[in-house]
Order: structure tokens, then C-alpha cells, then sequence
């Protein structure tokens, strides 16, 4: 039996003020004052001076803003290492990418692509990457993504939606400090957290799952519930759901995600939907594969006062459904580890369209 030999972030820092020791923390990792360090740095930060004074520049130093306000692609991969590479005549000594899930992957595939030939396109595809990419960094601003610790940088390419998924994809160094979440918008946060606990959901109720898993899943489960439910303080649940993220990102790293996921990939290919948002669209409709965790979702979603998009289907044609349906299929390690080896049986193009039609009714009436 060959088992799973999978990497680890090599270096994390928690705790409330640690942005702080950012400085501290890259310096060693310079290579010479040629090479700079690039900071991805989500774009509503950009007008927050108080914020952007503490990003530690020297020398030649960059800060790129990046918008979140679409999922990132392989085209804005390639453009970002062009320009960089443009910018110096040598490697930089590192990527360090602020943000939320948009960002964070970025910085992760710029990372990879700047010492892998071609287009970051080729490598959307499980171990295609051949060069351990150059020094790089997470440090989240809102939590639930799980990408601060998951060994895949998730885009959009011309063709499909999928992740580089590789061992040489983790950060070199996270730093987790729960006030830099402080003021994400309410359904912003929601939307998030809620990928965490679907992370959740799907592996702990996968064919995937092992011990290993399990205990990072049920942590990440029990955070998501005292978050959503029981309502702490601010600053405690910021520090929760940080952990939450982290605890959900090293579950689905050891096993993998499920319906929920592949569904959502499909929406966010054809239409752009915000991947957190996708999920819960997505997920508000599948308690045939899990229906003690759709009724909690259903649970929080009315604590918190939530109400979902609709409409967002409302004007597809059967041949953009299918496109949908195309990329979900493609996810084959989902569907195995939601449904089993013999998915392909049960999991079928009318299934799908069975399974999509709740969202299609739900949008047209």
C-alpha cells in the first residue's frame, strides 16, 4: 500500500499584531538588494495608508494591487510574471501575496511560474509542475479559504477551471494574524467561512477521509459552529475562524472536496461567481449527498440573515449548461471521493442537469 507523502507550510506565525514582524520575518530570505521582494496586495487596501505603511519595503521593492473582484485566471498569471520579470534582471528573492483567496493563489502560482517555462495554463492539472518555484508567502485578510495552507492555487484557464496542484504549491511562510479580518464586509465573511465549513462537510463525509483528516475536519467543523452559531465576541471569533481555515485547508490537503465544489466550479467558469459565493448557491441544494450539513448551513444562513444571488442562471442556454457540466466532470478525484470509484454510474449528464435544475427553477421564477 503506497501512502500519501504530502508537504506542509514550512513556517506559520499566529497571533493578534503579527503583520507586525513581517520585516523580521523575510529579511533572512533576501538574496542581495537587487532582488527584490513583491508583495500582491489585495486592491482595497491600496487607499488605506495606515495598512500599507507597515508592508516592510527596501530597495527595489514592489507593492502590484490586485482586485479580488474576480476569481483569478491563468491569463492574470502570466501577465503578472511577465511584468515582473520585465521589472528586474533577476529573480526576486520572493512573493508575498496579502489577501483573501484571490490573492493568496496568485501569489502562490506567480510564485511557481517564475521558475517553470510556458504558460501557467499547462500546469492546471495534479503534479505537472517540475521546479520547486521561488520563496513565497501567505498572509490572509479574511478567513474560510483554506488556500493559506492547501497545496493548490485555483484558476480559471481558457478551457477549464482548476487548480495547480502540486507539492511544490504550499507557502514557505504563513502569517496568521486574525485583526487584519477585522473589517470584511458581513456577507463577504459569511461567504468564506462558509467555504470552511463545506471544506468541512465534504471531506469528513468523503471516501477519502482518514484519521489524519478526520481530526483537522472535526476541529475546523466545531470552530464553524461556534462562529456562525453561537455568536462570540469579535475578536474571538476572528481568531476561531482563522483556526477554522487553517484546520479546513489541512483536511481537504489530506483528503479531498466534494458535489459541492465541482458544481461550484462550473459556475464560477461559465459565470464568473465568486467562488465562496458559487458554494453556497451550490450547496443550498444538495441534501441528497448531505443533509444533516445542508440543514445547519441552512440554519446559519437564517441566523446571520443571509440571502442568496438568484437569477444568476435565469437567461442559460443548454449549451452553456452543458459547458457547466463539462468542467464539473472534469473534476474526477471530487466525484471519487464524494460518491466512490464507480462514480461515473451514478454520477451521469442528466444526474447533473437533475441536480441543476433546483438552481435553474430557483432562478427563472
Amino acid at each position: 500500500m503506497s501512502f500519501k507523502n504530502s508537504p506542509m507550510v514550512a513556517k506559520v506565525v499566529f497571533g493578534r499584531g503579527s503583520f507586525n514582524q513581517l520585516g523580521e520575518i523575510i529579511t533572512p530570505m533576501r538574496k542581495n538588494e537587487r532582488a527584490p521582494f513583491i508583495f500582491l496586495v489585495d486592491d482595497v487596501f491600496e487607499s488605506q495608508i495606515t495598512f500599507t505603511s507597515k508592508i516592510p519595503l527596501l530597495y527595489s521593492d514592489q507593492i502590484l494591487f490586485i482586485s479580488a473582484n474576480e476569481e483569478p485566471k491563468t491569463s492574470q498569471v502570466d501577465s503578472l510574471v511577465e511584468k515582473i520579470i520585465l521589472s528586474s534582471s533577476i529573480l526576486p528573492s520572493g512573493i508575498i501575496g496579502i489577501g483573501g483567496g484571490t490573492v493568496m493563489d496568485l501569489a502562490k502560482a506567480v510564485s511557481l511560474m517564475l521558475t517553470n517555462s510556458g504558460s501557467s495554463e499547462d500546469y492546471q492539472g495534479w503534479d505537472l509542475i517540475k521546479n520547486k518555484g521561488i520563496y513565497h508567502v501567505g498572509i490572509p485578510t479574511i478567513s474560510g479559504t483554506g488556500s493559506e495552507v492547501s497545496r493548490t492555487t485555483v484558476l480559471t484557464g481558457p478551457t477549464k477551471k482548476l487548480g495547480i496542484n502540486s507539492d511544490f504549491t504550499p507557502f514557505d511562510q504563513v502569517v496568521l494574524d486574525p485583526e487584519l479580518t477585522e473589517n470584511v464586509p458581513k456577507d463577504q465573511w459569511f461567504y468564506t467561512g462558509m467555504d470552511c465549513y463545506i471544506h468541512c462537510i465534504e471531506s469528513l463525509n468523503g471516501n477519502f477521509i482518514n484519521s489524519f483528516s478526520k481530526t483537522y475536519g472535526e476541529t475546523a467543523l466545531k470552530l464553524c459552529e461556534e462562529v456562525f452559531l453561537s455568536s462570540p465576541s469579535p475578536n474571538i471569533s476572528q481568531d476561531k475562524l482563522m483556526m477554522a481555515s487553517w484546520h479546513g485547508g489541512m483536511s481537504i490537503a489530506y483528503s479531498q472536496v466534494g458535489v459541492a465544489h465541482a458544481l461550484s466550479y462550473g459556475l464560477s467558469f461559465l459565470l464568473g461567481v465568486k467562488h465562496g459565493i458559487g458554494n453556497c448557491i451550490v450547496f443550498d441544494h444538495l441534501e441528497a449527498f448531505y443533509p444533516d450539513g445542508v440543514k445547519l448551513f441552512k440554519k446559519m444562513k437564517r441566523k446571520h440573515n443571509i440571502t442568496l444571488p438568484k437569477g444568476l442562471c435565469a437567461n442559460l442556454t443548454n449549451q452553456q449548461f452543458d459547458i457547466m457540466i463539462d468542467v464539473a466532470l472534469s473534476l474526477e478525484p471530487l466525484w471519487e471521493n464524494a460518491i466512490g470509484k464507480d462514480w461515473k454510474s451514478q454520477i451521469t449528464r442528466l444526474s447533473l442537469i437533475h441536480i441543476s435544475e433546483p438552481t435553474r427553477q430557483e432562478a427563472i421564477s
